[in-house]
């Protein structure tokens, strides 16, 4: 029904590995296969992947120029200099410039934030916004989650008499800006041990080293700020293992009644009394406040985050709500109008790449839309908007194994700015480049990645009916914080027969199933598979792949398979 490839993570296990690690360490057969197939092999890693404990979050002091920054921030709090922020406007920003905004404010520092416009200003520093901070007399500007790519506007804000601190995570192209610092675990000279921060897991680590520098508790420190960085750490999708987990880990656990802001936003999605897990950050809470920044200014989400007062966050909550709405509905029209015009695309089996401009197409939602092309059609994904000046702004996505970055990089010469990761990345163009632009990046791909990637189902293992139990269910939840690197077990279940298929949700998009294996039947849902209900006979045999989770409803607990793929038996 679906030409997605299954892929068993077991294969590579042998049987006799999984029965050691199960007696050695008491974990049934699957639960051990579980860990296994996530490379946790020995009781230091088992400590490490279950406790999440604080003793295994690296050093700060292993950040290159980290002794720089933290100097020059503890001078400008003490002498009262004027400090401003800059971020960036997506949830990772804002959540930076929130954690960096709220620290230096408890230690009583002269601190301001700017975070650009996406429409007017774009990512990262810009001339404008320089000019504008300098006249307000900023002595120290720190660029969270932003500012690796910025060289020729550090060297302006120098000349204008501001010190620079640039903390980031972004690839680093070949020159660094020459800032007073630059904090960045991909810099080719940093030993620092973990790569994959967030921005704004490098702001935290940032915080606590200006912390120790001033004698505070680092450890409270960690507690008060780690919230901010969950958040933004699970919504810029970077892999949660080693550091990033326990900092998600953390953060979720004094989520509720960190801040009136978060707690707001819980209220306002319908989470203030759930548990808070990894799904509700992704889900609920980080498009909302990617919202502002998407739809208007992300000054509304910041000023959520550093409310002081629960009935202002409220209205602010509710604010984000309803721009969340209007981002909805604005991405849906593009997505519409982006599938047309693939449809008159007579070669699109034969491209590598899809890359689609539209005039006017609103610059804050084309990434979104550019993800659920390539999620559909399989392939990266670049969606550019271009004014009346032809001058063109676009968001692209890629898939495992295809690094967009590096496709960027091979048409330099076609952009006036591009930057990024591996699987998401931002550029700009002139029209009058675009059919060039089109044509290369796709040679490029063809050249580069000579076979087609085919999209993969990774599947833990495959269980027998008597494993899908309430019990289990919950045993799962031991494994969170689930993420990239760390996703939530998949299984499957091999030839079972269909009890009834039903079509539910808006459009009849969703899927209802009830399916029978060893003699027991289980309720399904599976999200977006509506369209299968004509194949779903009852009687006729399936194998399914899934998440086991615990539904709740009406405050009864019930095991629920989420379908995750459907083939015919």
């Amino acid at each position: 029904m679906h030409k997605i490839k299954w892929e068993y993570k077991n294969e590579s296990l042998a049987p006799d590995e999984i029965n050691n690690f199960s007696k050695q360490f008491r974990f049934g057969y699957v639960f051990s296969t579980v860990l296994l197939n996530r490379g946790i092999k020995t009781e230091e890693h088992l400590k490490k992947y279950f406790t999440k404990s604080l003793e295994f979050v690296h050093n700060p002091s292993l950040l290159p120029d980290i002794e720089i920054a933290t100097e020059r921030i503890i001078k400008a709090i003490q002498n009262k200099e004027k400090i401003v922020i800059y971020g960036d406007y997506d949830v990772d920003g804002v959540t930076s410039v929130s954690l960096l905004y709220s620290f230096l404010k408890d230690c009583n520092a002269d601190v301001d934030f700017y975070i650009p416009d996406r429409m007017d200003e774009g990512y990262g520093l810009n001339i404008k916004a320089i000019n504008k901070l300098s006249k307000l007399g900023t002595k120290l500007l720190i660029t969270v989650d932003c500012g690796i790519a910025s060289a020729g506007e550090v060297e302006l804000a120098k000349a204008q008499k501001m010190d620079v601190i640039v903390t980031d995570h972004h690839t680093c192209k070949e020159k660094i800006p020459n800032a007073l610092a630059v904090i960045n675990p991909k810099r080719p000279d940093s030993l620092y041990p973990y790569k994959e921060l967030a921005g704004v897991g490098v702001t935290l680590k940032t915080v606590l080293a200006v912390a120790k520098g001033l004698g505070l508790n680092t450890t409270q420190c960690f507690k008060k700020y780690s919230p901010f960085a969950a958040i933004g750490t699970i919504a810029d999708v970077v892999e949660l293992q080693d550091e990033n987990r326990i900092i998600v880990d953390k953060g979720l656990l004094s989520l509720k009644n960190s801040c009136c802001g978060i707690d707001a936003l819980l209220k306002v999605s319908g989470n203030d009394e759930k548990p808070i897990d990894s799904s509700i950050v992704a889900f609920s809470l980080a498009p909302r406040i990617n919202a502002a920044g998407r739809m208007e200014n992300a000054q509304t989400a910041a000023d959520l985050l550093l409310s002081n007062d629960y009935d202002t966050a409220i209205d602010l909550a509710e604010r984000l709500n309803t721009i969340n709405q209007i981002r909805q509905q604005t991405e849906k029209k593009i997505y519409e109008e982006a599938l047309k015009m693939l449809a008159s695309y007579e070669d699109l089996q034969s491209r590598r790449i899809i890359v689609l401009a539209q005039k006017d197409w609103h610059h804050g939602v084309i990434g979104i839309v550019a993800s659920k092309i390539t999620e559909q059609f399989y392939k990266p994904c670049i969606l550019l908007s271009y004014d009346e000046d032809n001058k063109a702004k676009g968001s692209g996505r890629s898939v495992e194994g295809i690094n967009l970055y590096d496709a960027l990089s091979a048409t330099e010469e076609l952009l006036t700015q591009f930057g990024g990761h591996s699987l998401a990345a931002g550029l700009s163009l002139n029209m009058d480049n675009f059919d060039e632009f089109s044509k290369k990046i796709d040679e490029y791909i063809k050249k580069t990645y000579p076979e087609e990637p085919t999209k993969t189902l990774l599947i833990d293992c495959s269980v027998p009916g008597s494993f899908v139990t309430l019990e289990n269910a919950k045993q799962l939840y031991r494994f969170e914080p689930y993420g990239m690197g760390n996703e939530k077990p998949v299984f499957s279940m091999c030839n079972v027969k269909v009890i009834n298929a039903s079509a539910m949700g808006a459009d009849n998009r969703h899927l209802s199933l009830v399916v029978e294996s060893g003699g027991k039947t289980f309720k399904a849902v599976g999200f977006s598979f509506g369209h299968l209900v004509p194949y779903l006979t009852t009687d006729s045999r399936i194998d399914i792949a899934f998440n086991l989770e615990v539904n709740l409803w009406r405050g009864e607990e019930n095991v629920q398979l989420i379908i995750r793929d459907i083939k015919i038996a």
